[in-house]
């Protein structure tokens, strides 16, 4: 099936094309509409032939004038469609190797993304027009293993046998395991050798076997076992083996996100993949990133430029709301990997030698006297357990007779106070006062309401309920219950029952309850569609749910999130959808609102210093390592970068290091 934007124009005429540009650029000044909508609604292949005509008609060169008549953005981005793909290719690797400096993301990108007859096309090109043999250029211009992977994928011999040995899946990954995080250092050449010359389907096998034995997903192990150039371009060639889609669609977004844009990067992919996958890469886009390519495109360029990119683009996703194969494929994959048994783990474990009284010591010298030792109050409370916590309160009390959370209220202040007495506090102590807080008053914080009951389990939500009672004397059921309505408080006080089932997947009930959501038209006024998907959601194990899920994507090509969205909104949608990507992956779901948290003007601390304190024991290492996937940045860059004084020192202290 045909996945490009641009296809062959019908009742296509060369020569008539050509009189059209000539007399679009005759005379003073040029019509750019007409050169733009002209151009971007012809195949390459009738570009091509539309130069041979214009030299043929005119006796001039069409690039020539073009360049002439154009400039800037607009005036490379036309240029690039009128040029045979591989002799796109081609300049774009001379540009990024010529003069000072070498473009290493533009080689990676092209090289990391092209099949072998792409690639053989790509080396004739490259000597047809520069006369010069791009290997010893590549060799001459780069080092290191980056040089050596670099060679390698140049050769084009990637196997395309679909026929996988199993045997063979699990040496390599035993391999690559081998080479990596089982090894002093790292044996590179063994990346290499697998990652440059297995076929696609052999590789994606290697992955989620890879995934099994090590607890990790590929990506994890390069980004920890290899660095520089080197890194960013095997984990590029993994991203091309998932989902080459996916990895255009990530490039596209960074091109666009944040102050600037990187119209190189831009042109080139859109030009490069509008008569391959460019309706795959929209897909993703839109279900990865929640708006689509077209209107990240119109938000971000203008004049003629944007008109021939949107035009490029092909359409908006968000207008036609649809979901498709592609980005179920993606869907379908992450659901897979969400499925694998990972162990969890926090960041700060029990103090080996624990010493309650001489901990009970040292925070009553920090805060005796004139001045605070705001230093030695987050090395104790930061460095020991919730359980060691608790015993120092006792010892405090004991030896001085003074409650040590009064005490530490009265010295600390600000953003240190709140997060330094939140973690003095039980778990179960801490999620009962930020619930209370969301509710009392005026207005509702229905986020934390949703944050907190979407991802505790029953043995978290029972303590929550004695603590809650203990506290407030009133059930928090009750307290829910009065403070919200319709289906959203049902949703809550469901939740809040702490009742989930835990135990495996039923695989034969597992496909009834996909049938039952995705009967999103079913006229059974008897049962809301909010009402079924409460039956399933908040009652079904996580186990049992992931299984739902996949049957779902098969039964209907939608991943659950996406009809949870289209179908529904406000605080229910926010809770189901919660919910899903809690059953999906709970780190990541904390990993992306943390990001959240800090990105952009300002930091949202009351979020920030809520899932720093309840994930510090529970699975916040695996949160840092989710958040550099998803992010490519540290979660401990991101907090140094945006807090400051002692508050940033003890958030850093949670974090527990940089990766």
């Amino acid at each position: 099936v045909y996945r490009g934007s641009v296809k062959d124009f019908q009742g296509f005429d060369a020569n008539q094309d050509a009189e059209a540009l000539y007399n679009a650029m005759k005379g003073f000044g040029s019509d750019k509409e007409a050169i733009l909508d002209l151009i971007t609604s012809r195949s390459n292949k009738q570009r091509v032939e539309i130069c041979q005509a214009y030299k043929s008609l005119y006796g001039k060169d069409l690039i020539a004038d073009l360049k002439y008549e154009l400039t800037g953005k607009f005036e490379r981005l036309i240029v690039s469609l009128m040029r045979p793909p591989a002799y796109g290719d081609a300049k774009e690797i001379k540009d990024a190797i010529s003069g000072v400096g070498t473009d290493e993301k533009c080689l990676i990108e092209i090289l990391a993304s092209r099949t072998n007859q792409e690639i053989h096309d790509l080396v004739a090109a490259y000597k047809d027009a520069y006369e010069r043999d791009l290997e010893a250029d590549i060799v001459g211009d780069t080092s290191g293993h980056f040089k050596k992977m670099l060679v390698v994928l140049l050769q084009g011999a990637r196997e395309e046998d679909d026929v996988v040995s199993e045997d063979l899946v699990q040496q390599d990954a035993k391999d690559l395991l081998e080479a990596g995080e089982l090894k002093w250092g790292t044996d590179e050449a063994q990346f290499i050798y697998i990652l440059g010359r297995r076929s696609r389907q052999h590789l994606r096998l290697v992955f989620d076997e890879y995934m099994k034995i090590a607890g990790k997903p590929i990506e994890r192990s390069i980004r920890g076992e290899l660095s520089g150039d080197f890194e960013k371009l095997m984990l590029a060639v993994v991203k091309c083996i998932r989902s080459t889609a996916e990895y255009f669609a990530e490039r596209l977004y960074k091109a666009m996100k944040g102050l600037g844009t990187r119209d190189n990067t831009l042109i080139r992919i859109m030009v490069s993949r509008s008569e391959i996958d460019m309706l795959d890469i929209r897909e993703v886009f839109r279900t990865k990133y929640e708006k689509s390519l077209y209107n990240m495109i119109k938000e971000d360029t203008s004049g003629e430029y944007k008109k021939a990119l949107l035009k490029l683009c092909g359409g908006d996703d968000d207008a036609a709301g649809e979901f498709f194969p592609e980005a179920a494929q993606v869907a379908y994959r992450m659901w897979e990997l969400s499925a694998v048994k990972v162990e969890l783990r926090g960041t700060v474990q029990p103090a080996g030698d624990f010493n309650d009284d001489g901990d009970a010591q040292v925070l009553r010298k920090a805060m005796k006297g004139l001045g605070t030792d705001e230093g030695a109050i987050i090395e104790v409370v930061t460095k020991r357990s919730n359980a060691q916590r608790q015993q120092i309160l006792k010892a405090y009390k004991a030896h001085y007779g003074r409650d040590l959370m009064a005490d530490l209220k009265s010295e600390l202040s600000g953003s240190l106070a709140k997060l330094i007495l939140g973690l003095m506090l039980t778990p179960a102590q801490y999620d009962a006062k930020q619930l209370r807080k969301a509710v009392e008053g005026a207005g509702t914080d229905e986020n934390v309401l949703i944050e907190i009951m979407a991802t505790r389990n029953n043995q978290e939500i029972r303590a929550i309920n004695q603590a809650y009672q203990e506290a407030y004397h009133k059930s928090l059921e009750d307290d829910l219950s009065s403070d919200t309505s319709g289906h959203f408080k049902r949703i809550l006080v469901s939740l809040a029952l702490g009742n989930r089932d835990e135990g495996p997947e039923n695989v034969t009930q597992a496909h009834e309850d996909a049938k039952k959501l995705a009967d999103v038209s079913s006229n059974d006024s008897s049962e809301s569609l909010e009402t079924r998907f409460l039956s399933i959601l908040c009652t079904r194990s996580y186990a049992h749910l992931r299984r739902v899920f996949q049957e779902f994507i098969k039964m209907t090509n939608h991943d659950v999130e996406h009809t949870i969205k289209k179908r529904m909104s406000g605080d229910v949608r926010d809770a189901f959808v919660a919910i899903v990507r809690s059953v999906k992956n709970k780190p990541a779901f904390f990993a992306d609102k943390l990001y959240k948290s800090m990105k952009g003007a300002g930091t949202d601390e009351r979020t920030l210093t809520r899932i720093m304190i309840s994930r510090s024991e529970i699975d916040l290492f695996n949160i840092r390592g989710e958040f550099i996937d998803l992010f490519d940045k540290s979660l401990h860059h991101m907090i140094e970068k945006d807090t400051s004084g002692d508050y940033r020192k003890a958030l850093l202290a949670l974090c527990g290091g940089e990766d």
